[in-house]
C-alpha cells in the first residue's frame, strides 16, 4: 500500500492526469505484472509505470500504458526507457500482447520524443480536436 501512495505522490508532481487510489488498486489487482517502479538508493519511488492489458475482443491480444512518470530530479537517468521496456515485455512474454498502444500529450515533447526516438513508438492515430496523440509499438517480430 505504501507504494501505492508514493506512486500517487509522484503522478500529483508530474502529471496533469491525476488518478484516485481505486484506479491504482485495480490495475495492481488485475495485472500486478504490469506494475513497475523505480527506486532511488534510499528506497524512495521515483518513478512508475501503470499499465493494463485491454480486453476488447475485436482487436488481437494488446496492452496499454496508462501512465509513465518520473520524478524531475531523476530525468534523463534512462528510468522512464527502463520502465517502459519492462511493461512491454511483460505484456508480450505473461499475455502474449502483439503490441501496445498509449496516448501522448501534444504539448508533452520530451514524452513524445521518447517514445518515438528512443523506444519506436509510431503514430496510429490523431484525432482533429484531440490534445493526445494515440501511439503504438509492435512487439516482436509481429506486423498489424
Amino acid at each position: 500500500m505504501e507504494d501505492l501512495l508514493a506512486m500517487q505522490a509522484c503522478n500529483l508532481l508530474c502529471l496533469p492526469e491525476n488518478y484516485q487510489m481505486k484506479y491504482y488498486l485495480y490495475h495492481i489487482l488485475s495485472w500486478p505484472q504490469l506494475l513497475f517502479v523505480a527506486e532511488d538508493y534510499g528506497g524512495r519511488i521515483v518513478g512508475y509505470v501503470l499499465a493494463k492489458m485491454e480486453e476488447d475482443a475485436s482487436e488481437p491480444c494488446h496492452g496499454h500504458i496508462t501512465s509513465l512518470a518520473v520524478l524531475r530530479t531523476h530525468r534523463k537517468l534512462g528510468l522512464a526507457t527502463k520502465l517502459m521496456t519492462a511493461a512491454q515485455n511483460a505484456m508480450e512474454s505473461v499475455f502474449g500482447a502483439e503490441y501496445v498502444s498509449l496516448h501522448v500529450r501534444r504539448s508533452n515533447r520530451a514524452a513524445f520524443a521518447l517514445y518515438t526516438s528512443t523506444l519506436g513508438y509510431l503514430i496510429h492515430d490523431v484525432e482533429a480536436n484531440s490534445k493526445h496523440r494515440s501511439m503504438r509499438i509492435v512487439l516482436g517480430s509481429r506486423e498489424i
